[in-house]
């Protein structure tokens, strides 16, 4: 079975004689609950785990229950682990873990906690509000074109088109059921089970709606403007980028910023839509795989969504930030920025593009430490998505 490149960061971690807790933060269906049992099996340490996601919202009770339980474990070894699934479904989880833990410290109770959420904003807040000094997060992203190819033998063309979604690979030769799959179980359930928990939301069915306009724009730029005259009942910008952040912490969404070199231009610029998976792009579209390929305009902004999926997820817990660049009709599709180094992206089909490129004049304003061609006369689109994020710098 393949072991995801945090299997090794969270075995090390749960190997060594101190004890922290470990979250392990993502999206729906990326593997956390797997990769969690396949640490826990291998380290061969007794181990209870239970999720807060199979009977709804439970009181603070239940998680005494679990806690207990975990420590019963430890009657056989000197150590044992205890992994809780979707904990931030739990009223008050932190204040309670907080104290669980703070006892098993002072009676030198050797229990090990890895936390696992699907609702990266709720599962930081609590971690830093009541366990600050207590825990390591550990980021777990959509899978890579590497991954899906070693685990399901996926070529370059099916991981454009159907994303990475592991739990959804074997549904790719009926596309009505993938698609379904894709909306159903994990476009919806995030939206009404993760999102709408994270904070009061005033308008779901608007929330709802930026995403799948979102989805279908991902590669483009808009202006908040020209989105509320897309939206029924849109309310304000203020609403919207709001809403934006919250589908993007919840492995949806992102609206990228211009790059300018100054802040404050960025937080105020029209966000570039991109898709973290594009399935999350291609399941509500009604291209099929095959029409999709054919048909090149659509192909374009799909390979280029790929790269931007790509890029946003390699990025996370690394010190680098991801911008696009435009200035009239000159564009740079994708800005990297690490410290003071600057690496310009322009993504080419072959078979599309056909607004110009912005490359000289970005390098005449800003100097980049590099210019990438993805595509085209470039880098091979499948070399560039198996590359290492770090290699580019």
């Amino acid at each position: 079975m393949l072991k995801r490149s945090a299997y090794p960061i969270l075995l090390k971690h749960l190997s060594e004689p101190r004890r922290c807790i470990q979250a392990l933060v993502g999206p729906r269906q990326v593997g956390k609950s797997t990769l969690a049992l396949q640490v826990v099996e291998d380290l061969n340490l007794p181990f209870h785990y239970a999720s807060a996601d199979e009977i709804g919202i439970h009181p603070s009770s239940w998680l005494e229950q679990q806690w207990e339980t975990g420590r019963l474990q430890i009657q056989s070894h000197k150590s044992a682990i205890l992994v809780l699934d979707e904990i931030q479904k739990i009223k008050e989880w932190s204040t309670v873990i907080k104290r669980l833990w703070d006892e098993d410290t002072r009676k030198k109770r050797s229990l090990k906690v890895v936390l696992l959420g699907s609702t990266p904003l709720l599962l930081q807040q609590g971690l830093s509000e009541s366990l600050a000094g207590r825990f390591e997060i550990i980021p777990l992203r959509h899978w890579s074109f590497a991954e899906m190819h070693a685990a399901f033998k996926w070529d370059f063309e099916e991981y454009i088109y159907y994303g990475g979604y592991p739990g959804a690979a074997t549904l790719i030769e009926d596309e009505t059921r993938w698609r379904r799959y894709i909306v159903d179980s994990l476009i919806e359930t995030t939206l009404s089970k993760d999102v709408l928990t994270m904070t009061p939301i005033q308008k779901p069915a608007l929330l709802r709606q930026l995403f799948y306009l979102g989805s279908t724009y991902s590669g483009q730029i808009l202006s908040f403007q020209k989105i509320m005259g897309q939206l029924q009942d849109a309310g304000n910008t203020t609403t919207l980028a709001h809403y934006l952040e919250l589908l993007s912490a919840a492995g949806l969404l992102n609206g990228l910023q211009k790059f300018s070199g100054q802040m404050i231009r960025q937080r105020g610029s029209s966000p570039k839509f991109q898709v973290q998976n594009t399935a999350l792009m291609t399941a509500s579209t009604h291209h099929s795989f095959k029409e999709a390929k054919h048909d090149r305009e659509f192909w374009g902004r799909l390979l280029e969504s790929a790269v931007g999926a790509y890029l946003i997820n390699s990025i996370v817990g690394k010190n680098i930030q991801l911008f696009y660049w435009r200035e009239g009709n000159d564009e740079v599709d994708f800005i990297l920025q690490s410290g003071k180094k600057i690496i310009a992206i322009e993504v080419k089909s072959g078979k599309t593009k056909l607004a110009p490129s912005g490359i000289e004049k970005f390098k005449s304003l800003f100097h980049p430490t590099k210019i990438l061609l993805v595509g085209g006369q470039g880098i091979d689109p499948k070399q560039f998505l198996m590359m290492p994020i770090e290699n580019l710098f």
